[in-house]
């Protein structure tokens, strides 16, 4: 029987990064695979340039998400001071370093997205011989290393991980038997946030090969599987999406 790694993400602002061109700077309706695990490798103490552990943590571990709220849409005009490509060859350690010679800033502009009030539970489970235990994330995730945050940095979380490990035949299984396991201080705590969320039917999103007998609606290529987090660097994966019951 699986051993599946169940965990909760809410916070006023989210962004979930897309396929960005130009001045766009778009946000899916859900967490990316790649921001999941990114938070997982944060919580790990692994950074962005060591790309085996990265990697391995990338291969070892199936994804799926339940949205019990998708929360709004929030897009913002956003101004940022650069210096010219010339002075960013140099090693600046600081903000302050960057923008320390005035004369050489130009201003770039984009379109930024967020999502607001989005509440999803997130669902991960080893393939073959992972590098991880699920336990080993649970626990990493009850005590980071590193800040963990909702895509952005300004995206702080709102509500704890709570992370649990549990058995089932199926990642939907184990997902009821997370929400049936909250304690009474945890669920009321909860009820009180979902009161003023958009909360309807859920819905699921998972790679392919799932352990589930969710019936599939449509299938969306995904561009969100890491590769290289210091190159910026993602592969595809085809993501299945299902509707629960209310």
């Amino acid at each position: 029987m699986p051993e599946f790694l169940i965990f909760r993400l809410y916070g006023p602002l989210a962004a979930w990064g897309d396929i960005a061109v130009g001045e766009q700077r778009p946000t899916t309706p859900h967490p990316s695979k790649s921001a999941v695990l990114g938070l997982v490798a944060a919580a790990l103490g692994i950074r962005r340039h060591e790309d085996d552990k990265q990697q391995a943590l990338a291969d070892g571990y199936g994804y799926a998400v339940r949205v019990d709220a998708a929360g709004v849409l929030l897009r913002d005009y956003h101004t940022t001071q650069i210096p010219e490509s010339t002075s960013r060859l140099k090693h600046l350690r600081t903000r302050r370093d960057e923008t320390r010679d005035r004369q050489n800033l130009y201003t770039i502009l984009s379109a930024r997205d967020f999502r607001c009030d989005g509440l999803y539970t997130i669902c991960l489970w080893p393939r073959g011989e992972a590098a991880y235990r699920p336990e080993t994330l649970a626990e990493a995730l009850r005590c980071p290393r590193l800040p963990l945050y909702l895509g952005r940095k300004a995206c702080p979380l709102a509500l704890p991980l709570l992370p649990r490990c549990i058995r089932a035949e199926t990642f939907e299984g184990a997902l009821a038997q997370y929400d049936t396991g909250q304690s009474n201080e945890q669920q009321a705590f909860l009820d009180e946030i979902t009161k003023r969320l958009d909360t309807r039917a859920p819905d699921y999103h998972w790679d392919e090969h799932a352990p589930t007998e969710l019936p599939v609606l449509h299938t969306t290529p995904r561009h969100d599987v890491p590769l290289s987090r210091k190159r910026w660097q993602f592969g595809k994966r085809n993501e299945h999406y299902g509707r629960g019951q209310p």
